[in-house]
């Protein structure tokens, strides 16, 4: 499932750029990577954007991935008084809700988890489950140790990473930085170089290794919603290993 290509070009005064073509809003994709660079993460420049088209200039390596976790925790220091953000913005080929709210576990219950359960693509025992955990368990669980707002990347994994250096295709929000860290590590293809250099610089506050598992619902529903019943079992593995 495609909703953009991109295209390399080389202009007449011999810059290379990237032009992208989407089937969404271009600008929402731009404000992401214009926030990301102003929180000092590595992501091109955006040189135009228009409603269904980006241009930006050609990146690639050579990799440095540490550096990447560096940044990364730079990024991760901008930091907000609530989580969320002042607009809503995409994440795949699907909306991404915003509405800010004070607290990280009823944010991440409502925007994160709550708003995909009404897709016919989530089994309805899955989504009963899950509505129960939200009511409860979820909120309790995520919100124990009282986290920062930090912006975060939003779907930071390899296939978003050029070059092993430079960012892109954001879904921006700020939230707990946990939850950029669980997702990295879900799909492979993030060096261990990138989360020892950010580790190594901002460590995680005891008890993440429990909080990674309910921290990683969100993209799996994502996943669910735009690629289908592949993902339904390891959905379901998740809520099991919480007991939920």
């Amino acid at each position: 499932m495609s909703w953009a290509t991109v295209e390399r070009v080389v202009q007449s005064d011999g810059a290379v750029v990237a032009v992208k073509r989407t089937t969404y809003d271009a600008r929402l994709e731009a404000r992401g990577l214009r926030l990301l660079e102003e929180a000092g993460a590595p992501v091109p420049t955006v040189l135009d954007v228009t409603t269904d088209r980006l241009v930006m200039p050609w990146v690639d390596g050579p990799p440095d991935w540490e550096s990447l976790g560096r940044a990364l925790a730079k990024v991760h220091r901008t930091t907000s008084t609530c989580f969320g953000l002042d607009h809503d913005n995409l994440i795949g080929g699907l909306v991404q809700r915003n509405t800010e709210r004070a607290r990280w576990g009823e944010f991440f219950a409502e925007k994160r988890v709550l708003d995909h359960l009404d897709d016919p693509a989530v089994p309805a025992e899955l989504a009963r489950r899950l509505r129960a955990a939200c009511d409860g368990p979820l909120q309790t669980l995520l919100g124990g140790h009282e986290p920062t707002p930090s912006l975060i990347h939003g779907d930071l994994w390899a296939g978003n990473v050029v070059g092993g250096r430079w960012l892109i295709d954001p879904a921006v929000a700020y939230a707990d930085r946990e939850m950029e860290l669980a997702f990295m590590s879900m799909f492979g293809g993030i060096p261990e170089a990138m989360f020892g250099a950010y580790l190594e610089d901002w460590p995680l506050a005891d008890g993440w290794e429990d909080r990674r598992p309910a921290h990683r619902l969100h993209h799996v529903l994502v996943h669910v919603r735009l690629f289908g019943a592949g993902y339904v079992a390891e959905l379901a593995a998740i809520l099991d290993a919480l007991r939920w």
